[in-house]
């Protein structure tokens, strides 16, 4: 893999690669970091959605996050916490090659050319075009995998799920929390890409490649924008279960204000918090490994 690269010109090299005409190398680093940052955290994940689904004739099963793991484990087996993870890889691939794809290209605009600079401005606002177009790509994927994360989901593939969410549902069903995702994606990336590229070049103002830096600033920026939007989440994960409900209110939502209606009717105000341990527990480690992947396969390309 060649030396490290800690003289000005190696530094020069693998910094600049934003600027890089290459965009393939932006598209398979962006694949590795997606399908890695969601593989290695997905329990967190199935977890978080059930603690989420709202249920109006339901006491509430999970609740703490020991309680949610023992619930599922002992009453469903562990393989329970590792259903649609297919259809998130087959989603994370594709739409996160896309995202850092679009990230770099227009981080590089944004930014007049200069890659040095701290520029958290320009670093959010292309997390935020990134965002639009990888969602576009991820939302009917997500979809079918909540649903299958959902207790006693009675889908085998991810096949058999689509087929019954198409003929019950009809095809708005995938694209129901669109709006949704975007309106918190799009806060979430633009602060977690702000916050990374800030503590990423105040922690290594050199620039060299530094897996340390990558990490730390990934978990950091990853946790804080995670904490910030979890309301968000819990209406976007109503949106996505919501064909599951035997409420017809819960059953026939749409929109983005009525889903947090029904959440703060429900379970009040805190109610828009659940699942924020596992959420963020998630993230950080998530966001940690999709940047140093990424950073990693930078570096690896460029030397």
């Amino acid at each position: 893999m060649g030396g490290s690269h800690h003289s000005e010109d190696g530094d020069h090299d693998y910094e600049e690669l934003t600027g890089n005409p290459s965009i393939y190398m932006h598209l398979a680093a962006g694949a590795a970091a997606g399908i890695m940052e969601h593989a290695v955290m997905y329990p967190f994940d199935s977890i978080k959605t059930r603690m989420q689904v709202v249920e109006s004739n339901k006491q509430l099963l999970y609740s703490g996050l020991v309680q949610s793991f023992k619930h599922v484990t002992t009453s469903e087996g562990a393989r329970a916490l590792w259903r649609g993870i297919s259809s998130m890889i087959a989603g994370a691939g594709p739409a996160h090659a896309v995202y850092f794809a679009a990230y770099e290209q227009a981080k590089h605009y944004l930014s007049g050319g200069d890659d040095k600079k701290i520029n958290p401005l320009a670093a959010g606002l292309a997390g935020g075009i990134g965002t639009i177009v990888s969602d576009m790509l991820m939302n009917p994927f997500d979809v079918i995998k909540q649903r299958m994360q959902v207790e006693g989901a009675k889908y085998k593939t991810i096949i058999n799920c689509t087929r019954s969410i198409l003929k019950t549902e009809g095809f708005t069903a995938l694209y129901v929390s669109y709006p949704t995702t975007l309106l918190m994606n799009l806060p979430l990336q633009s602060i977690q890409f702000g916050l990374y590229d800030v503590f990423k070049k105040t922690l290594n103002p050199d620039h060299s490649y530094s897996p340390l830096t990558h990490v730390t600033s990934g978990a950091l920026s990853g946790a804080i924008a995670a904490a910030v939007t979890t309301p968000i989440d819990c209406a976007k994960t109503l949106l996505q279960t919501r064909g599951l409900s035997s409420d017809i209110k819960i059953r026939t939502v749409s929109g983005v204000i009525e889903p947090f209606k029904i959440i703060i009717k429900l379970y009040g105000f805190k109610g828009l918090f659940r699942g924020i341990l596992p959420r963020v527990i998630s993230f950080m480690p998530g966001t940690a490994i999709s940047w140093t992947t990424y950073e990693y396969f930078k570096y690896f390309i460029s030397s």
